[in-house]
């Protein structure tokens, strides 16, 4: 699987608004999920080796759908709706929270679910919220600290022991990433990985 990550072969595959739309489950899927403008399209732009597979915007709430994508014949990657400030209306926050509720609790295909959490800021409430409620319904979960070239050496290690100690996790739980030099690539593939097979 290890070279397919390498040589850019991920294709887009649907946008998928209702349950209905879900493709056939035919491989191990790992979501990702994060506040918006977390940088989760930077995030797996960068995890395929492509530039701009994901479209990336500076507008939170982009992300309307589960986009997924698929990498060879063995994996799916789910970019899912960001949580939070998005500038939507009210109904469309709650059919994206149903739509998105109902995938990770039903999608058998469902391996792992990637929570994306800015490095540079204290635990925010609706990460925590995310994070319970994964644990609380037995979902595997990984969590990557992202953006982290924008800190020094000493910062990065202290603000990440902060946010495992705010989410409950311990640092085995997490990789430590940056879309921008593609520090923790490796990483985070590696444990991808080790969900999927």
């Amino acid at each position: 699987m290890a070279a397919l990550w390498q040589n850019g072969q991920a294709r887009f595959v649907k946008s998928v608004y209702n349950s209905a739309q879900l493709p056939e489950p035919i491989c191990a899927e790992i979501a990702f999920a994060g506040r918006s403008n977390v940088g989760k399209s930077s995030l797996i732009n960068r995890l395929l080796n492509r530039r701009d597979l994901v479209k990336v915007s500076g507008i939170p709430g982009k992300t309307r759908s589960l986009n997924f994508f698929q990498l060879g014949d063995t994996l799916y990657l789910v970019d899912l709706p960001g949580y939070g400030f998005a500038r939507v209306t009210k109904k469309m926050k709650n059919d994206w929270k149903g739509l998105i509720s109902s995938y990770i609790l039903n999608r058998q295909t469902l391996v792992c679910v990637v929570v994306i959490v800015d490095i540079r800021h204290e635990v925010k409430s609706q990460d925590l919220e995310m994070v319970t409620w994964l644990k609380n319904e037995h979902i595997p979960m990984l969590l990557v600290y992202t953006k982290q070239d924008k800190l020094t050496a000493n910062k990065r290690q202290h603000n990440a022991a902060v946010l495992d100690a705010g989410l409950g996790i311990t640092k085995s739980d997490r990789v430590l990433f940056s879309a921008k030099t593609g520090e923790g690539r490796e990483e985070l593939i590696s444990k991808i990985e080790q969900f999927a097979v």
